[in-house]
């Protein structure tokens, strides 16, 4: 259900998928990715980017200075730094002059709100920390800088200490703060907490207006207690306008606040205009060209954007969402760029069998002695060990088989794989496959072989080989993701081994699938089938070219 009120106060997003996101255990990026992924989230309307730490490493340096030479459209860039060191004064401290050189019009300070940090971590006193606060807030300031002030560990440090945790803010916001942020850094803090310390904080500050406008209020969360997605909608509804998170909740530990989730939820449930239609529709594509570019397999199962977020299994279910899409979902998933899905598996029912036909351009009739056919075929390749739910490309091809029109663009005549160890340095073994593969292609039969590091990649090398010449566009193809399970441990190494295989052209992915008690036989398959299915999809797109 969506909200039916337009809030009339804006609320500002702020990104951090390039400073914080980056802090990701096992996520790293180029200055080309950070690039890259700065342009999609201002295709995409976030007002704030946050790019990094200039002269914290050279790739942020660097980062900044392509964006001053070829600015993004609309958003803002904004370079992150903490405040002053201890002891000296920002003027002096040269920490502040590449935030300075990095050209931003707006700069986001942090600070220490806890106690605990400034004597055990910074290993100063607290009126030493108000003042590094106000003099990096009005250094900055003096040189025509607009400040965001993080407020670090703000909830706990204001459960621990409330009157100097409130003291912080107020230094930052009479030395020229344009926005406040409270930061639940350690992710341990419940939506009920945030909500009532984000209200008292609020009465607070209307205490030190003093004539003047006050400062924005904003929100920063992490999930370590599960709960930044919720937190930061508290925030929102106690007050805060300015939200900051990562495209699919990259981040540190277990990550941030994940925008893919707070703006469908700010945007179409309570009702705020945080990004035009046209952008919000272009939300799942976002976040799966941000996952692809910094090489993380996107979550399937994500709110909004994942790829099982409108996906119906259950017959039942199946069926009412024929009639009434709003009986199983929450929202229209075209309305964030997703799409319906419906899943194909033992559990389907004849509905199933006509929508997931329907998806592939093909039409059937319930009446149709075929559907039931492909139905029970289903059914039974699913008993041996296949799974059609997570290779529809797979059930694509099935399908038209049952029904008479699958040209098959090649038939395999036979293959052998060979596995060669060599030592190669001391005690370090390199091992090297070679592949021969006989296929048959327009009544020629062709013999070709190949090298791999593997027997799935000298086999896949060989097969492309085979065929490239007939099918030049497979060269396209690429195999993007290799799955292997056993499917029965108790039988050992005669067990059945299913293998599923992701394939792209760079525009579109598909998933087939293979089932043996030999893994290269079930690698075949699943090899085979992407090829096929990747010459399909060739086709079709001619088909759509000339009508």
């Amino acid at each position: 259900m969506t909200s039916d009120t337009t809030h009339s106060t804006p609320l500002w997003l702020y990104d951090t998928t390039l400073r914080d996101g980056a802090q990701r255990e096992g996520l790293s990026l180029s200055v080309e990715d950070k690039i890259r992924i700065a342009r999609q989230l201002d295709r995409l309307g976030i007002p704030f980017i946050e790019g990094g730490w200039p002269g914290a490493n050279p790739k942020d340096v660097q980062f900044f200075w392509q964006l001053l030479e070829e600015p993004l459209a609309q958003a803002e860039v904004v370079a992150f730094c903490s405040t002053r060191r201890s002891n000296t004064t920002a003027a002096e401290d040269p920490m502040l002059q590449p935030i300075l050189a990095a050209g931003t019009r707006w700069v986001t300070i942090f600070g220490k709100s806890w106690d605990l940090h400034v004597t055990e971590g910074l290993q100063t006193t607290l009126d030493e920390n108000l003042e590094m606060i106000s003099d990096t807030i009005q250094f900055l300031r003096s040189k025509e800088r607009r400040v965001i002030y993080d407020a670090e560990h703000w909830f706990d440090g204001y459960k621990q200490n409330p009157p100097y945790a409130l003291e912080t803010l107020k230094v930052a916001i009479a030395a020229g703060a344009e926005w406040i942020v409270l930061c639940d850094t350690n992710g341990g803090t419940l939506p009920h907490e945030i909500a009532e310390i984000v209200q008292a904080v609020q009465a607070r500050m209307e205490t030190w207006q003093d004539g003047q406008a006050l400062p924005g209020l904003g929100i920063h969360t992490h999930d370590d207690a599960g709960t930044a997605v919720a937190n930061a909608l508290a925030a929102v509804q106690a007050g805060a306008r300015m939200v900051q998170g990562t495209i699919n909740g990259y981040g540190e530990r277990c990550g941030n606040a994940n925008l893919c989730t707070l703006i469908p939820n700010l945007q179409l449930k309570l009702g705020y205009n945080c990004i035009e239609d046209d952008q919000l529709a272009e939300l799942t594509a976002s976040s799966r060209l941000i996952s692809e570019v910094v090489n993380l397999a996107p979550d399937e199962h994500a709110p909004f954007v994942g790829l099982s977020a409108f996906a119906h299994k259950g017959g039942i279910h199946v069926s009412a969402v024929q009639r009434n899409p709003q009986t199983y979902e929450h929202i229209a998933p075209e309305r964030i760029g997703n799409r319906r899905r419906i899943v194909i598996s033992e559990q389907s029912g004849l509905s199933n069998v006509l929508e997931k036909a329907r998806s592939f351009g093909i039409e059937l009739d319930k009446q149709d002695p075929t559907c039931r056919q492909i139905l029970q075929q289903l059914k039974a390749l699913e008993s041996e060990g296949y799974q059609f739910e997570a290779a529809e490309a797979s059930f694509a091809l099935l399908m038209r088989q049952a029904l008479g029109q699958r040209q098959q663009p090649f038939e395999l005549k036979g293959f052998d794989v060979h596995c060669r160890t060599s030592q190669q340095v001391a005690e370090l073994l390199h091992t090297n496959s070679l592949a021969t593969v006989k296929v048959a292609v327009a009544a020629q039969e062709i013999l070709t072989a190949a090298e791999g590091n593997g027997p799935v990649s000298a086999l896949d090398r060989a097969l492309r080989k085979a065929l490239v010449n007939f099918y030049p566009v497979i060269a396209e193809f690429h195999l993007i993701d290799y799955k292997v399970r056993i499917l029965d441990g108790r039988t050992g190494t005669s067990a059945k081994t299913r293998v599923l295989v992701e394939s792209s052209n760079g525009q579109q992915r598909w998933t087939t699938v293979g089932v043996s008690t030999n893994i290269i036989e079930a690698s075949y398959q699943a090899v085979a089938e992407g090829l096929e299915y990747g010459l399909l999809l060739q086709n079709q797109a001619k088909v759509a070219l000339t009508q």
